[in-house]
C-alpha cells in the first residue's frame, strides 16, 4: 500500500514538466526538522513501554516494539540526511559568508605564536625558581624581582591565548554552521538519540539488532507469579489498567507520527512523479528526433535518472518507515488485546474470590451463632455461660481473621516472616500484658474466682466485684473484723499473679461461704471440769441447731468439688485447759459467712443462758469472737 507510488512512478505518463520545477516539490528544511524532532520525541516516549513489563507476554511485545521504534529512528534520520543532500545541491551556498570568515585565517597562527611565547616563558620561570635555591643575598633579590616579572608576562599572555582561543571558536562555529545548515541541525538532533540509531546506515548496516531489555526488567517479567489473593488481583488490576492506558497513548502517538511521515513523503512522491512524466516525453521526442538533438536528450535523461535515483533514495527510507508504523501500532493493538484479555480473567477471579470470601465469613458467622444459642441453652450458670461466651468471641474473630489473610495475601511466605518479626517484637515489649492476659484465663477456669467470691491477695482480703482481661478488682474488707466489713476502698491487681509465688491468692472453695470463729470462755478453778463441759456442748448445740442444715449443704459442696481430697466436718469444736485464772474453754465453730454476725450473738446468748441455769457456772471472763484460720 506504501510503496504505490515506486509503480506509478515507473509507469506513470503525462505532459512533459519543466526540468526545474522538480525542486519545487522538496520539502522545506523546517518540515524536515519537525519531523525529526517529532520522530525523537516519539522514540524517547516508546521507552515507557519497558516500565509496564512484568509478564513474559509483555516482554516479548516490548523486545519487538523496541527493534520497530530503532528502525523507525534510522530510517527517519536516513532520509532527512538524503533530503539535506537534495536541497543543498538545489541551493549552492553563497561565498560572502566564507569570504568574511576568511579574515580570521591568521587567529589560528596568531594563537600558535603566544602559545608557544607562554612555554617559553614558563621555562625560564622554572629555571629561575631552581636557581633562587641555591642564591644567597643581592642575587636571591634580583632573581626574585625577575621571578615577579615572569609571572605577569605569563599572566598576560594566558589572558591573550584565551581571547584568541574564544574568537577562533566563535569563528569555527559560525563556519560550520554556515558550512551544514540542515545537516547541522540534523547532526545536533542526532546527539539526543543513541549513536547507533543515528548513524548513516552503511556505517550501521550490519548491526541493527536491538539491544536487548535491561536485567532488572527481564528478572521482573520472568519472576513475576500470578496474583494468589485479593489484594494481589486488585493491584494486578490497577496495573493492568496502567498498561491499557499506556498503550492507547502510544497508539495515538504512532498514529500522529505516522501522519508526520506521510505529510513529508507527499511532496517527494510528486516530486518522482514529475519526472518519470519528464522521463516519458523526452523517450516520446526522440523518436523523430536528430542526431544532434538527440545528444541533447540524452543529456537530459541523464540527469533525471540522477535525480530520480537521489529523490527515491530520499522517499523510499520514508515508505519504509511508514510500513514499520503500520507493523509497531499493530503489535500495540495486540499487547492492547492481550491485557484486556488478561484484565477480564482478573476480574473474573476478583469477583469469584470476593464470592468465596463472603461465603466463608458467613459461615464463621453462622456457626458462632449456633455456638451462641448452644451456650444459651445447655449452660445456666451465668460464670460458665460467660466464659464460654468469651472463648466464642475469640474463636471467630480469629476465624475470620485467619479468613481474611488467607484470602488477601498475595506471598504468604514473606506475610509469615513478616509476622513473625512483629509478634517478637510485641511479645517482648508487651510481656507483662501478655501474662495478664493469659493469667486471665486461669482465673476464670474451675478454681478460678467470680464477681462476688470472697479472696485474700497477699495481704488484702476483699470481695471480687469485677474481672477484667488484664486486671480484676476487689471491694477490701477489715481483716480484723470478724464480719469482714467493707473499708470503702476498691483494690486493683493484675491478672499475672496467678503466676507468682510470693504473693499468693487465697479464695473461697467454690460453693461454699464459710469461716471459722473462735471464743474463749474461762470459769472459776472450783468449776466441775465434766459438768461445764457437758453444758457448754449443750448451749452450742442448741445455738447451731437453726444453722446446721446450711453447714451440712456446704459440706456436701465440699465433698462434691473435692473428690479426691479428705474434708472435715463443719461442727463446732472444744477444747478446755487448766490455767491459774480458772478452767478455760477454747470454742471453734464454723459460721455462714452472710450471717456471721448473727450467728456469733446467737451462740453467745445460748452460753450466758445454759452459764445461768441451776447450778450456775461461774463464769469469770469472756472475750468476744475472733476469726481464725480453719
Amino acid at each position: 500500500m506504501c510503496s504505490g507510488f515506486l509503480v506509478l512512478a515507473l509507469v506513470g505518463s503525462g505532459q512533459a514538466q519543466s526540468k526545474n520545477s522538480s525542486s519545487q516539490n522538496l520539502p522545506a528544511p523546517s518540515d524536515v526538522v519537525q519531523f525529526l524532532s517529532k520522530t525523537i520525541y516519539w522514540y524517547q516516549q516508546t521507552q515507557v513501554e519497558q516500565q509496564v513489563v512484568n509478564e513474559p507476554t509483555d516482554l516479548v511485545f516490548a523486545e519487538n516494539n523496541e527493534g520497530m521504534a530503532e528502525q523507525v529512528v534510522r530510517l527517519a534520520f536516513d532520509s532527512a540526511r538524503r533530503i539535506a543532500q537534495l536541497l543543498e545541491k538545489q541551493a549552492k551556498p553563497t561565498q560572502t559568508q566564507n569570504s568574511s570568515l576568511s579574515s580570521f585565517s591568521g587567529l589560528n597562527q596568531i594563537a600558535a605564536s603566544i602559545d608557544q611565547q607562554l612555554q617559553q616563558t614558563q621555562n625560564e620561570l622554572q629555571s629561575l625558581e631552581q636557581k633562587r635555591e641555591s642564591a644567597k643575598g643581592k642575587n636571591r633579590e634580583q632573581i626574585d624581582s625577575q621571578i615577579e616579572e615572569l609571572k605577569s608576562e605569563i599572566a598576560l599572555a594566558q589572558a591573550r591565548a584565551m581571547a584568541l582561543r574564544s574568537m577562533t571558536s566563535f569563528v569555527s562555529g559560525s563556519g560550520q554552521m554556515d558550512a551544514t545548515g540542515l545537516r547541522g541541525q540534523i547532526e545536533e538532533l542526532a546527539r539526543s538519540v543513541p549513536s547507533n540509531l543515528s548513524e548513516p546506515q552503511d556505517k550501521n548496516s550490519n548491526d541493527h539488532g536491538t539491544q536487548p531489555p535491561s536485567s532488572s526488567t527481564k528478572a521482573a517479567a520472568i519472576a513475576k507469579q500470578p496474583a494468589s489473593g485479593i489484594w494481589g488481583l486488585i493491584s494486578d488490576l490497577f496495573h493492568l489498567s496502567l498498561k491499557t492506558r499506556t498503550l492507547r497513548q502510544q497508539i495515538v502517538s504512532a498514529d500522529s507520527l505516522l501522519q508526520t511521515t506521510n505529510q513529508l513523503r507527499t511532496p517527494l512522491v510528486g516530486n518522482l512523479k514529475q519526472l518519470v512524466q519528464s522521463g516519458s516525453q523526452l523517450a516520446t521526442q526522440a523518436d523523430n528526433s536528430s542526431a544532434a538533438a538527440l545528444m541533447q536528450e540524452k543529456q537530459e535523461l541523464d540527469a533525471l535518472t540522477e535525480q530520480f535515483k537521489q529523490v527515491s533514495a530520499a522517499a523510499i527510507p520514508l515508505d519504509q518507515q511508514a510500513i514499520v508504523l503500520d507493523l509497531y501500532k499493530r503489535s500495540l493493538t495486540t499487547w492492547e488485546q492481550s491485557v484486556a484479555s488478561k484484565y477480564l480473567v482478573d476480574i473474573k477471579s476478583l469477583i469469584f474470590r470476593l464470592s468465596f470470601l463472603a461465603v466463608l465469613v458467613g459461615i464463621v458467622f453462622g456457626l458462632g451463632e449456633l455456638w451462641r444459642r448452644t451456650i444459651f441453652r445447655y449452660v445456666q450458670d451465668q460464670r460458665r455461660r460467660h466464659q464460654l461466651m468469651l472463648v466464642r468471641r475469640v474463636a471467630v474473630w480469629s476465624a475470620i481473621g485467619l479468613v481474611l489473610v488467607f484470602t488477601f495475601a498475595s506471598e504468604l511466605g514473606s506475610m509469615v516472616t513478616f509476622a513473625g518479626l512483629i509478634t517478637a517484637g510485641v511479645a517482648v515489649a508487651l510481656q507483662n500484658v501478655i501474662v495478664a492476659i493469659v493469667g486471665y484465663f486461669f482465673l476464670i477456669g474451675k478454681y478460678g474466682i467470680r464477681v462476688g467470691d470472697r479472696v485474700q491477695v497477699s495481704s488484702v482480703t476483699g470481695t471480687v466485684v469485677e474481672i477484667g482481661m488484664v486486671r480484676f478488682f476487689l471491694m477490701e474488707l477489715e481483716a480484723n473484723a470478724a464480719d469482714f466489713q467493707p473499708t470503702g476502698r476498691i483494690v486493683a491487681f493484675s491478672n499475672s499473679i496467678v503466676f507468682q509465688a510470693t504473693p499468693g491468692l487465697f479464695k473461697q472453695i467454690p460453693g461454699t461461704s464459710f469461716i471459722w470463729h473462735e471464743i474463749k470462755l474461762t470459769f472459776a478453778a472450783e468449776t466441775d471440769h465434766k459438768t461445764a463441759r457437758e453444758r457448754m456442748s449443750k448451749a452450742i448445740g442448741a445455738g447451731f441447731a437453726d444453722y446446721q442444715e446450711s453447714l451440712q449443704t456446704q459440706q456436701r459442696q465440699m465433698e462434691i468439688n473435692l473428690v479426691s481430697v479428705p474434708t472435715a466436718e463443719l461442727k463446732p469444736r472444744i477444747r478446755s485447759y487448766f490455767t491459774p485464772a480458772g478452767l478455760e474453754f477454747v470454742i471453734r465453730y464454723p459460721v455462714v459467712f452472710q450471717k456471721a454476725q448473727e450467728i456469733d450473738e446467737h451462740l453467745m446468748g445460748s452460753i450466758f443462758a445454759e452459764a445461768s441455769r441451776e447450778p450456775k457456772l461461774n463464769l469469770i471472763a469472756t472475750e468476744l469472737p475472733v476469726r481464725v484460720a480453719a
